[in-house]
């Protein structure tokens, strides 16, 4: 039997306990996979709640009007704006909000937030206490954002049948007008079709060079018969949605049932800027507006995200700036803004921001 010297085990012993560390920097990396599909308890419970707005809304109404007149006395109910936060870290500019609903009756508008529920997020105050609603985990690019977005439609639908409008935003959404501003350009008379319907501003573009691959993230093909090419659209996932086109949203089971597929490319896989797009145009193009009442910087874009304003930018010639459009409208809202803007937008909010 040969016995092992020192000089022997001694360099077997370092090899040994150098494998793992070597093995980390030469095994190749894996990139923690993207969530890209809707789990099927979220659905199940996303469906229940579909049902519950839909029923409801047949219930109470049989036709949508600018004002709706109480079967009980004459009084006359105000049409409501819901907006929407759509979230996963805490309302940075939730103080600039209050701001903008300050002095504002309940009549005029109702707040909803989807929090993704795997973030602490401290409790809310003032015009956003008690308005977090039941939420489900979401990742970025990838279908749970839009069944976050079909659960805020359906909760303020069930929840008001006064919501006439619904303004979807995130946390990194300011105000660029007064909330009497926005109110007075989204309710002028002059706008309703003969149905008595608003149209819905949501950006719809069928010319961006990545939409054929976009298309295909789902694999070659997987789009049809449901969407064929030449109907897929693009647009921000961020809009003002009227109520007949926000039940539209929550009713509609083809168009869902292809966009909550999982993507075989991840790179190219953004349901968010496309399902809603895409429905709209395919079902009611000429009561919708084709732009979007949110400015969003993508000149200065890096890696999928526009530009972040920093404190150095916020200025009232930057707000003056962003509402400037290419139409005889102004942009309401803008994003995106750095938490830290909260201060410097503060000091502008009434001599700027809410002077119209």
């Amino acid at each position: 039997m040969v016995s092992s010297t020192p000089s022997t085990v001694i360099p077997a012993l370092v090899l040994v306990l150098s494998l793992p560390l070597l093995y980390f920097f030469i095994a190749p990396h894996f990139p923690t996979p993207r969530i890209t599909s809707v789990s099927i308890p979220v659905e199940r419970d996303g469906t229940s709640l579909f049902h519950k707005a839909i029923a409801m809304d047949s219930l109470r109404f049989s036709r949508r009007h600018p004002s709706v007149k109480s079967h009980l006395s004459t009084s006359v109910l105000r049409p409501k704006i819901a907006f929407l936060f759509l979230t996963n870290t805490q309302l940075y500019f939730a103080p600039l909000w209050e701001a903008f609903f300050q002095n504002i009756t309940l009549e005029r508008y109702n707040i909803y937030v989807h929090a993704d529920p795997s973030v602490e997020i401290p409790p809310l105050e003032g015009v956003f206490k008690g308005k977090i609603i039941p939420s489900k985990r979401t990742y970025r690019s990838s279908p749970t954002l839009i069944s976050a977005t079909r659960r805020l439609l359906a909760t303020a639908i069930h929840d008001d049948p006064t919501n006439t409008y619904f303004a979807l935003v995130s946390q990194y959404c300011i105000p660029l007008h007064s909330f009497t501003y926005l109110y007075n350009f989204l309710f002028d008379i002059k706008k309703l079709s003969r149905d008595f319907d608003f149209q819905s501003y949501i950006e719809i573009l069928d010319d961006e060079p990545t939409l054929w691959s976009r298309y295909n993230a789902r694999g070659e093909g997987i789009m049809i018969p449901e969407v064929y090419f030449h109907e897929f659209r693009v647009g921000s996932q961020f809009f003002m949605l009227s109520r007949k086109h926000a039940l539209m949203v929550i009713k509609e089971t083809k168009l869902w049932n292809k966009f909550k597929l999982p993507c075989l490319n991840v790179d190219t896989c953004y349901p968010e800027e496309h399902y809603f797009p895409t429905l709209l145009s395919m079902k009611d193009p000429n009561a919708c507006t084709h732009y979007t009442l949110t400015k969003v910087n993508w000149i200065n874009s890096e890696g999928g995200h526009p530009h972040t304003y920093q404190p150095s930018e916020v200025s009232p010639w930057l707000i003056h700036n962003l509402r400037k459009s290419n139409s005889s409208y102004s942009y309401m809202f803008a994003r995106k803004f750095s938490p830290d803007c909260l201060d410097p937008l503060m000091k502008i909010a009434h001599s700027a921001i809410f002077k119209d």
